[in-house]
């Protein structure tokens, strides 16, 4: 059977989710360009016309003209509502051949509507201390029945692919992995002058250990603190540490609590959100880019800190194993006394900087939203 027509839920699009947001739009953004024949329709919660994010994200996208943005809103409607009822009556009205989602499956799909649900991780499961009560309860119950309502099941990480198979009862079949990719504007080379404009916009150091992303328990940012913290002072006063991210939902509070225990707050610094377009520059002015998560699904920064030429200290997790092929410096996450000294390695040996720069830059070669999106439109293709 052939494709026709596309559904994509692409709400985490314009609302600052990082990961999954970036996942989304560099697919869309991808398959705008590769697939002219097919329709795709794009659903939304809100109405470009009114949330500027959404449209500053549309416009990014540069749609080609069959690709149609359709905005599912009604007042008072929650992401339940959404889901339960808005997406099920658009899609009986408006029948699509592929419906691709994140996660939560809708349900009161017609059954010949194929459904493609990707998966980032199972943090949720394997940390359920670490995600708010109400939150865990909506994806513990919700997971497992979407999982078996949808055809295909997409992981970013042959590690998370892994890890679904292991903790759900699903037909593996139906399980497949794509990696995920760098967006194009950290290929593009930027002037100095830009760059000390970044630096001047968040108030960057001279000099600084950058870690970019969500601000949340699982990232293990007080452990990053803490091994800063044991660092000599004279070494501490001429690099910062630069933890980059809004304080959204499940904030963990400890940083807060760290950095006043600590008396950091001249040394680590919060600029908040960083923007999708100044996001390359940033990292670009790094002098080390560090991820020490205790779970990770996939690790999108650390594949853009390599892209850039920077040097990565990440937790020796195994997906970030997957996608380094030892092109970072991996620390134990059991051993701070390894965490510790690996820091101090990448932040001063050059040899050690130097060799990590040239594999890092080798391996995100490797990557590609293009390739990404070409192996997502051969699995609509084969579940259609």
């Amino acid at each position: 059977m052939s494709i026709k027509k596309i559904a994509i839920d692409i709400r985490n699009i314009g609302k600052k989710r990082t990961g999954d947001e970036v996942v989304f739009f560099n697919l869309v953004k991808q398959f705008s360009i590769l697939d002219k024949e097919n329709e795709y329709f794009l659903l939304t919660d809100r109405n470009p016309e009114t949330d500027q994010e959404l449209q500053k994200s549309i416009t990014s996208l540069c749609l080609a003209p069959n690709f149609k943005v359709i905005s599912l809103c009604e007042r008072g409607a929650n992401k339940f509502w959404w889901n339960a009822w808005m997406l099920p009556k658009y899609l009986r009205e408006n029948p699509a051949d592929i419906l691709q989602v994140q996660y939560i499956t809708p349900f009161f799909v017609p059954r010949k509507i194929k459904i493609i649900t990707i998966v980032h991780d199972i943090s949720f499961k394997v940390f359920p201390e670490l995600v708010e009560k109400t939150d865990l309860f909506f994806l513990q119950t919700l997971i497992p029945l979407s999982l078996r309502r949808a055809d295909k099941i997409i992981g970013v990480s042959r590690f998370t692919a892994d890890e679904i198979m292991k903790y759900y009862k699903v037909d593996k079949r139906k399980i497949g992995w794509i990696h995920n990719a760098v967006a194009d504007n950290f290929f593009v080379e930027h002037s100095q002058d830009k760059l000390e404009a970044v630096r001047q916009k968040y108030n960057l150091p001279e000099k600084f250990i950058l870690y970019i992303g969500t601000l949340q328990p699982r990232k293990n940012l007080p452990a990053l603190i803490e091994t800063y913290v044991s660092m000599p002072m004279e070494k501490r006063k001429n690099i910062k540490l630069v933890l980059a991210g809004g304080k959204g939902k499940n904030y963990d509070t400890k940083i807060d609590d760290f950095i006043r225990d600590y008396s950091l707050e001249k040394y680590v610094l919060l600029p908040g959100y960083i923007a999708d377009e100044d996001k390359p520059l940033v990292i670009k002015l790094a002098h080390v880019f560090c991820l020490p998560s205790m779970y990770e699904g996939f690790g999108i920064p650390i594949l853009e800190a390599m892209t850039a030429g920077v040097p990565v200290l990440a937790s020796n997790i195994t997906p970030h194993a997957e996608i380094t092929a030892e092109a970072a410096l991996l620390f134990n996450l059991d051993n701070p006394a390894d965490f510790s000294q690996k820091l101090m390695q990448i932040v001063d040996e050059d040899s050690t900087r130097t060799d990590l720069i040239k594999k890092g830059l080798l391996q995100s070669k490797k990557f590609s939203w293009q390739q990404t999106a070409e192996k997502m439109l051969g699995i609509y293709r084969e579940t259609a």
